[in-house]
């Protein structure tokens, strides 16, 4: 008979992620309802539930039903734990940038133009991963790779305070009205990092997790992509932030 707290430990990260699906889609379906009459908006609306299907139901289902025969091939490759979570990180973050470039080049799809409504920077996959998103992420997967390394954090643990950075990286670049679509953020970061996390550990053992690193965790990349920032404006002093026009309408 399994132990009751060991039940537990399973049962309360699976709430978690019940209540996160259930607000998200929830939020996301009120806002469609409110804004469908809006055409730029409808757009990006219907551009974000792209996002939710394919990076997050479809691909975060993928990873959790496959992660144990994932993880086993991964363990095998002749890289140091921190290393190939950030090379794992890495690729996952770009796959869910390739979905979001094809959301805003789908623009015509959606009943505007392209450059009317996005939510990319760009329409160039390269240029948005290279210049203006996944490499901010890389120094923040750097910083977790470090914290694994020498704690012990659950998998989920890393999921759940990965999203959360996010959602703090999302509130600085586009506002408090982010706060909203918490859950979103949290899926969309969090699924970057939870399979490198569960299939990266460290081969020795590692400290438990003193409780006051858990909020700190989530605050502690952030500073790290400022580095990337600096780097950018100086190999590309004037490349934009964003390349297209302000979204109105």
């Amino acid at each position: 008979m399994t132990p009751p707290a060991a039940r537990s430990a399973r049962s309360w990260p699976r709430a978690i992620v019940i209540v996160l699906l259930i607000w998200m889609l929830t939020v996301t379906m009120l806002i469609t309802v409110a804004v469908w009459q809006r055409p730029v908006l409808r757009a990006i609306l219907l551009m974000s539930w792209g996002l939710i299907l394919l990076w997050i139901l479809l691909g975060g289902s993928l990873m959790f039903h496959f992660r144990n025969a994932f993880c086993a091939r991964m363990q095998r490759l002749p890289v140091p734990p921190g290393i190939g979570f950030v090379v794992l990180a890495t690729l996952l973050a770009c796959a869910e940038e390739a979905v979001t470039t094809l959301m805003t080049n789908l623009a015509p799809l959606f009943g505007v133009a392209i450059g009317q409504a996005y939510i990319t920077a760009s329409t160039n996959y390269l240029d948005v991963i290279a210049l203006h998103s996944v490499v901010a992420f890389i120094p923040q997967f750097a910083v977790w790779a470090g914290l694994l390394t020498r704690y012990h954090f659950r998998p989920f643990a890393v999921f759940l305070l990965y999203g959360l950075t996010g959602l703090c990286n999302e509130i600085l670049f586009g506002g408090p009205q982010q706060a909203l679509n918490f859950a979103l953020w949290i899926f969309v970061y969090g699924l970057m990092v939870y399979i490198p996390a569960y299939c990266f550990t460290t081969p020795y053992p590692r400290r438990e997790v003193p409780r006051w690193l858990y909020p700190a965790a989530i605050f502690l990349p952030i500073p790290s992509s400022a580095l990337s920032f600096f780097l950018l404006r100086w190999l590309a002093p004037n490349h934009p932030s964003i390349h297209f026009p302000p979204i109105t309408g």
